[in-house]
C-alpha cells in the first residue's frame, strides 16, 4: 500500500514540473474530445509518439484542478489498483477547496496497473472525475479495453507528427509565401528530410543526423522487444527477425504469408499458425499497418494480399534507390488513414494505390514521386479505371513536386505535390 506522504509528493513534484518545465507544446491534430466528458478518454499507440505531451497539453488547460501521474515512476513501483483510493484521497487532502468539484485525472502509462479500468470507470460515471490517459502497449488499444470499461471509453490514436506537425515544431508558421512564393524551397527541403527521418517528435527536434539514427535504433529495440517480444511472448527470434525484415522492407507493397512460409519454412522451425499469430502482433502494435483489395467479395479481399504500410517513415528499410517512391505513398497512406473510414487498394487489370471511403463515399488516390515516360501511362490508367469502377469524374495522383491537370477520356486528374496537399487538406 503506498503512503499518502510519498503520494503527495509525487503530486506536487510532477505539476511543478509540467508548469515549470513543459514551455512549448506542439498542438496534435486528430485529438478531438468527446463534448461531454463523461467517458474515459484513451490516447493510445505506439511508444515515443507524443501521448505524454498530450496529456501535460490538456492538464495545463485545466490547470487548477488536475492531477499528473506516470506509472512509469520508479517511485511507484509498488502502486496497485488499490492504491487509487489513496491517490485520490492525497490529491483532495492537498487540495480541499475541489473536494465537491469537478477534477481531471491524467494517468500516464496506466497500462502497467493491472485493474486501472475499474477505477477509471467509477471515477467518471461515480465521482464527478474526468479521466486522461495513455499507454504505449497493446493492452490500451481499443480491441483489448472495450469489454473492460463497456462504452464508457473514447480512444484516440496518437501517431508521430504529420508533416503539418512537423513544420509547427521546426518554428515554420505557413503562409502563402511557403505554399507559393519565395519560401516554398524550404518546404521542400523539410519534406525531404521528413521523409528520410519521419516525424517522432524527439527526433524531429534533433539536428545531427548520427544522432537521429541513433535514437531510430534505440526506439525500434525498445519497440521489439516490450511491444512485441515482452509483451506478445514472441520468443521464436529466427521468425521474429524474417517477418520484421520482410515487413519494414515491404512498405507500400503486397505481402503474401503464404509465400513468406514456402520461402522459410525449411530454414527454421516455424508453423503458418504461429506466423500468422506473429503478423496479428505486428498488426495490433500499431508498428504496421494493412489494407485489403478493394472488392465487394470478402473471400476476394481476404484471399488476395494486403499491402502494408509502416507507423513512421524514420522506421523504414530502405534497400534501393526507388524507395522514396514508396516513402511517400506511405506518408500518403499515414495521412489518408486519420479521416478514412477505411482504405483499400485497387487491382483489377490496373492498379490504384488507394481507395478511400468516408462517409460511405468512395475516392481514388495514386502515389508516385514523380510522373514520367517510365510510368505515366501505368498510373494514369490504373487511376482512370478505378475511377470508371466507381463511377468518378475525377482522381488524385500525388507527387513530390508536379502540379497540373489531366484529362482521359472523361476523368479529370489533379496532379499534386504531396507536400501541398498534406498542409491544405482538411477532409
Amino acid at each position: 500500500m503506498m503512503e499518502k506522504e510519498k503520494l503527495k509528493e509525487i503530486i506536487l513534484s510532477n505539476r511543478e514540473f509540467i508548469d515549470k518545465e513543459v514551455k512549448y507544446i506542439i498542438k496534435r491534430e486528430n485529438v478531438s474530445l468527446p463534448k461531454r466528458l463523461n467517458k474515459v478518454v484513451i490516447f493510445y499507440g505506439v511508444r515515443r509518439s507524443g501521448k505524454t505531451f498530450v496529456l501535460f497539453d490538456l492538464f495545463k488547460k485545466y490547470y487548477n484542478k488536475s492531477l499528473y501521474i506516470d506509472f512509469e515512476d520508479d517511485r511507484l513501483i509498488n502502486f496497485s489498483a488499490n492504491d487509487f483510493e489513496i491517490l485520490k484521497e492525497s490529491f483532495n487532502e492537498l487540495f480541499p477547496h475541489l473536494l465537491n468539484k469537478n477534477k481531471c485525472f491524467f494517468l500516464d502509462e496506466v497500462q502497467h496497473i493491472n485493474g486501472w479500468e475499474k477505477f477509471c470507470r467509477r471515477a467518471v460515471e461515480r465521482e464527478n472525475i474526468n479521466v486522461f490517459v495513455a499507454g504505449s502497449s497493446s493492452k490500451i488499444m481499443p480491441l483489448e479495453i472495450y469489454t473492460t470499461l463497456r462504452g464508457r471509453e473514447w480512444s484516440i490514436a496518437i501517431t508521430p507528427f504529420s508533416f503539418k506537425e512537423y513544420l509547427l515544431a521546426k518554428g515554420v508558421i505557413l503562409s502563402n509565401d511557403y505554399l507559393y512564393g519565395s519560401k516554398k524551397v524550404i518546404l521542400k527541403n523539410h519534406f525531404s528530410e521528413y521523409m528520410k527521418w519521419g516525424g517522432f517528435p524527439e527526433v524531429t527536434l534533433l539536428e545531427n543526423d548520427f544522432e537521429k539514427k541513433k535514437l531510430l535504433d534505440e526506439y525500434i529495440a525498445a519497440m521489439f522487444f516490450k511491444d512485441l517480444v515482452e509483451r506478445f511472448n514472441m520468443t521464436n527470434k529466427s521468425l521474429l527477425d524474417k517477418l520484421t525484415d520482410k515487413l519494414f522492407t515491404s512498405f507500400g507493397q503486397k505481402l503474401s504469408l503464404n509465400a513468406f512460409y514456402n520461402q522459410y519454412k525449411g530454414k527454421f522451425p516455424f508453423s503458418t499458425d504461429s506466423l500468422y499469430e506473429y503478423y496479428k502482433n505486428f498488426i495490433n502494435s500499431m508498428l504496421t499497418f494493412e489494407i485489403k483489395i478493394f472488392s465487394e467479395s470478402t473471400y476476394r479481399r481476404q484471399r488476395n494480399p494486403a499491402k502494408i504500410y509502416v507507423v513512421d517513415p524514420g522506421l523504414v528499410r530502405r534497400v534501393t534507390s526507388e524507395d522514396k517512391g514508396r516513402i511517400l505513398e506511405n506518408i500518403v497512406f499515414l495521412e489518408l488513414r486519420k479521416k478514412a473510414e477505411n482504405i483499400f487498394y485497387y487491382s483489377e487489370k490496373g492498379e490504384c494505390d488507394f481507395v478511400v471511403k468516408k462517409d460511405n463515399n468512395f475516392f481514388p488516390y495514386q502515389a508516385c514521386f514523380e510522373l514520367n515516360e517510365k510510368n505515366r501511362k501505368r498510373e494514369i490508367d490504373g487511376l482512370v479505371e478505378c475511377c470508371n469502377r466507381l463511377g468518378k469524374m475525377e482522381g488524385v495522383i500525388l507527387t513530390n513536386d508536379q502540379e497540373k491537370i489531366i484529362k482521359v477520356e472523361s476523368v479529370n486528374i489533379k496532379v499534386l505535390p504531396v507536400w501541398k496537399w498534406l498542409l491544405r487538406r482538411r477532409k
